[in-house]
């Protein structure tokens, strides 16, 4: 096995088991034994348990940034690069549960954290913000999406209402769980109709 190969399947080990224990639960000896490596091994590519964690958490953006690349048509018109970027992040939250919730876990985190890691993990949150508002920008080019609110504020509110939508409407009916439904609301409010 490579040294990449070696630290995504560390990754891969933590991230199964944060998906059902909280992180001073666990130890870096449970991850070793569950990524069949020694508990130095793990040092050889994770300072602590808290790089680990951060590691894995920030690995979420690269896959994130990495799928609207490859999955939303650029040249698509806006309403179906929306939907299409709705459909491809929501899936992900969904089937990436647990780094899902890493990622929330280590976003709350690193409000509350100063210095490099937070400058790191902001960089990286700012990667995937800022691939929405691409999205976003061509709406308020072709004139469907509002100028008066910066593009990067428009996409976190995205963010926000898929967060919401995976962690609130796990339960609830398919009409109200589908990505049109997100689509709808963040193109044209929430307004009643006449």
């Amino acid at each position: 096995m490579g040294k990449e190969d070696k630290r995504l399947h560390i990754i891969q080990a933590a991230e199964r088991l944060f998906a059902h224990r909280r992180f001073h639960e666990i130890t870096l000896s449970e991850i070793a034994s569950l990524a069949a490596v020694g508990k130095g091994t793990i040092y050889q590519y994770f300072e602590d348990k808290d790089d680990l964690f951060f590691q894995a958490a920030t690995r979420g953006f690269d896959e994130l940034c990495d799928l609207l690349r490859r999955k939303v048509p650029e040249q698509a018109p806006f309403e179906e690069q929306l939907l299409d970027a709705c459909v491809h992040v929501g899936a992900f939250f969904e089937h990436r549960r647990p780094l899902f919730r890493m990622m929330q876990s280590e976003d709350a985190r690193m409000l509350c954290s100063k210095g490099r890691m937070r400058e790191r993990w902001i960089a990286n949150r700012v990667r995937l913000v800022e691939a929405l508002a691409e999205i976003v920008r061509k709406g308020v080019a072709e004139r469907k999406v509002r100028a008066d609110v910066p593009a990067e504020v428009l996409a976190e509110f995205l963010l926000g209402m898929l967060r919401t939508r995976t962690y609130k409407l796990e339960d609830a009916p398919e009409a109200t769980r589908g990505y049109g439904l997100v689509t709808d609301l963040f193109y044209n409010g929430a307004a009643a109709r006449a």
